[in-house]
């Protein structure tokens, strides 16, 4: 009670200020001297009494009366600087605050002032939070961004777990090696480790200005289960790489807790191939993990979340964990081996780290999928013993990470892919960092006391900022050794800039030290030449030019790339059951930026006139880019054309409303965007004539789509037409709806309309 009465004290006062009173108090933290408030009210006399044999003098007493008033002042600053920790702490300022009557300190209410004048609400319940971020505010220049928010719905700060920070902590912990682990780590055993051969390898100038300038050379193979893979390295000696035909657990040199651990918790996929072998691999695993061993580049485009999503994420969590524990190892060790050191002598053997710790970054589109990377890493931690790992702060993230499966509505029917991308909780904002030490795990370690990071595009893109922001960071991405991007086509789907503003800041020089050991740091980071040493490996559902430009740029692996290059013999038009014709249009342009352009003239002079008749009605246009479709709206209102649009950002009123009346024939066009269909997979009934704009980005919407189109109440399925748009830049998304043979006639052919027809025919 005392804390609201004293809150309320303050806004009072603050609302009698004048705006330059209010800016003064922002400015200097005080009021300016001129208002300050003299009371005509006698001060008490106070009675001093001093001791016979002490008789300061004057200038004494004098200092003595002004260090008293100054303590006063400091004291009360203090408390108000101070983080509330507890109910009884803040109690406790308010009585002191109550006790100097007059006295102004207007510090902590500089946040609350802006905070108070713009939310409404119970004051106790955000009295607190508006505490926390006061303090936030004066510590910016100390905080990690592990600190910030996970969640913009959050309205508390976000958590991060400071009080293992010791126990988890390279620095002050180490590792005694035992005798059987020494045997077994033989130097000829340790010459053979990839982890250690990949970082220990010495570039030199020549070496990173021939990487730079990507004078690759290409070989191509067929491998039994990836099918065409490609192989594309600067560095000769670094060349291609067969599959394993029998491959053991002993022989991968795994960290030793995984040897046992994995095919626990890979039991799940084994169970459903062939008991011929003990294999610790599904076949498809087996060639995964033999190119993520080699440490090269890999991009794998045929991971699809109904078939092999969850089979991928556990191989990938294996070679991430791998990776991690023996960097882990190798510093523990070189700790002990420091401290047996003599002071005197100066070794640079000990170099083992980068200028950072973060070594792994896992970028997923939603918290379900970081949820189950968690729960991967958990098992491969756990011994086959039923003694769990020591996880800290596990109920919170799965509080947080998890799903209550009640929040899904009933009886909603949506295809099979749609329902195992949009599984679990999708929200996509999100960051955690993980801590590993030896048989223990830290959840919400902050960044830079993290091993990994895990973490959604627009979650980083927050952190990391854009130039010129005030509070921004992207120091903890400077010495990352292991990107993994999972589900890539996803974020064609979300915000394609955050991830190639993710990859612009990554491996860079950090603007500030952090406290590392520099002579603990390996020479390539120093020489800033981590981006040639760091494996990125890239998952998604399709080949797409923004996917492959960014597998081509930003990978720099000196140990070369790695893509599997299957192309569509059949394309999703097979699986159009609807009788009807495919008018595939090509269209003219001289270059990759100017398609869009030409697209769009081409839409209205070429196009567009074909429909305008009152006959061509029920007319639905699918456009996959955002921008095209607000220029197209735009259009479309300009001429006062009979229009409704729907796009992912379109009401729920407004959705029924635009379905309804083109039902109805009330309205002729409806303008489509692919982003509302990924996300929300609505039917739309009474399609006639259906115009692509442009290809889809998934090729199984060109089929779902068109597929509509049954459910369209017409006597004759014959009137019934489909325009595709498309040009030689849409090579790819063409093969993949009309097979690589097909597209490949289709543009090379002078000729600028083919037709395909689909359905039974008698």
């Amino acid at each position: 009670m005392g804390k609201r009465k004293t809150r309320q004290q303050r806004q009072e006062l603050i609302s009698n200020l004048s705006k330059k009173q209010k800016k003064h108090l922002k400015d200097f933290g005080e009021e300016h001297p001129f208002y300050d408030r003299v009371t005509t009210k006698e001060k008490p006399t106070q009675i001093c009494e001093l001791s016979d044999n002490s008789e300061p003098s004057g200038s004494e007493s004098d200092a003595e009366s002004d260090s008293e008033q100054v303590s006063v002042y400091h004291k009360l600053l203090a408390t108000l600087k101070a983080a509330p920790h507890s109910d009884s702490e803040e109690d406790d300022d308010d009585d002191d605050d109550s006790k100097e009557g007059n006295v102004e300190i207007p510090i902590e209410t500089d946040t609350e002032k802006f905070q108070d004048e713009g939310e409404t609400g119970d004051e106790d319940s955000n009295g607190d939070v508006s505490d926390q971020e006061s303090e936030a505010a004066q510590k910016s220049s100390q905080e990690e961004p592990g600190d910030a928010g996970i969640s913009s719905d959050l309205k508390d700060e976000e958590f991060t777990d400071k009080k293992h920070e010791s126990e988890f902590s390279l620095e002050t912990n180490f590792i005694e090696e035992s005798a059987d682990q020494k045997e077994s780590c033989s130097s000829a055993e340790a010459a053979k480790d990839p982890f250690k051969h990949h970082m220990d390898e010495e570039l030199n100038k020549k070496d990173v200005d021939k990487i730079l300038a990507c004078s690759k050379s290409t070989s191509q193979i067929k491998w039994p289960v990836l099918g065409q893979v490609a192989f594309s390295c600067t560095l000769e000696k670094f060349g291609m790489i067969k599959p394993d035909k029998v491959v053991s657990v002993k022989h991968l040199h795994l960290h030793r807790p995984l040897e046992i651990t994995w095919p626990k918790v890979n039991s799940l996929f084994l169970s459903k191939q062939p008991k011929s072998e003990d294999q610790p691999f599904t076949p498809l695993q087996k060639e995964l993990f033999c190119i993520m061993n080699s440490y090269k580049d890999l991009f794998y485009p045929e991971r699809t979340a109904l078939r092999n999503g969850e089979e991928i994420r556990h191989v990938y969590c294996l070679h991430a964990m791998n990776h991690i524990l023996k960097a882990n190892a190798q510093v523990l060790s070189n700790n002990a081996k420091r401290r047996d050191q003599k002071q005197d002598v100066e070794d640079d053997g000990f170099r083992d780290q980068g200028l950072t710790r973060p070594k792994v970054l896992i970028v997923v589109p939603f918290r379900e999928s970081a949820l189950r990377v968690v729960q991967v890493f958990i098992g491969l931690l756990e011994s086959a013993s039923k003694k769990k790992i020591d996880v800290s702060n596990k109920k919170r993230f799965k509080g947080e990470f998890g799903s209550n499966p009640e929040e899904k509505p009933p009886n909603l029917k949506r295809p099979e892919d749609y329902e195992a991308v949009f599984a679990g909780n999708i929200d996509d904002h999100f960051r955690i960092g993980v801590a590993v030490l030896q048989k223990s795990m830290r959840l919400y370690a902050p960044f830079y006391s993290s091993d990994v990071i895990i973490a959604s595009p627009l979650g980083l893109r927050t952190v990391v900022g854009a130039e010129g922001e005030k509070k921004r960071d992207h120091d903890f991405l400077s010495s990352i050794e292991m990107l993994i991007i999972d589900e890539a086509d996803i974020y064609l789907m979300q915000n394609w800039e955050h991830v190639l503003h993710l990859l612009a800041h990554i491996n860079l020089l950090p603007l500030e030290s952090h406290g590392v050991d520099f002579s603990r740091v390996r020479m390539f980071s120093l020489n800033n030449w981590s981006k040639h040493y760091r494996q990125t490996l890239l998952f998604g559902a399709l080949q797409d030019p923004q996917i492959n430009s960014i597998f081509n740029k930003h990978c720099l692996n000196y140990r070369g790339q790695v893509a599997v290059r299957n192309v569509p013999l059949v394309g999703s038009v097979s699986h159009v059951v609807v009788q009807l014709p495919h008018v595939f249009r090509k269209l003219e342009a001289e270059n990759s930026v100017s398609v869009i352009d030409a697209r769009f003239h081409f839409f209205i002079d070429k196009v567009l006139p074909e429909y305008r008749d009152a006959v061509m009605s029920h007319t639905l246009i699918y456009v996959p880019s955002y921008f095209d479709y607000v220029r197209l709206r735009n259009y479309f209102k300009k001429e006062d054309l009979s229009c409704m649009h729907i796009c992912e950002y379109t009401s729920k009123s407004g959705i029924s409303k635009a379905r309804h009346f083109f039902l109805k024939g009330e309205k002729q066009f409806l303008i489509f965007t692919e982003r509302f269909h990924f996300y929300k997979r609505y039917t739309i009934k009474g399609i006639k004539n259906l115009i692509f704009y442009a290809l889809p980005t998934y090729p199984h919407f060109y089929s779902e789509v068109c597929n509509m189109m049954k459910l369209a109440d017409v006597g004759e399925e014959a009137t019934l037409t489909c325009t595709v748009l498309y040009s030689k830049y849409d090579a790819q998304k063409l093969a993949a709806v009309v097979g690589v043979e097909r597209a490949a006639q289709m543009v090379q052919s002078s000729k600028q309309v083919h037709l395909f027809v689909t359905g039974e025919t008698e």
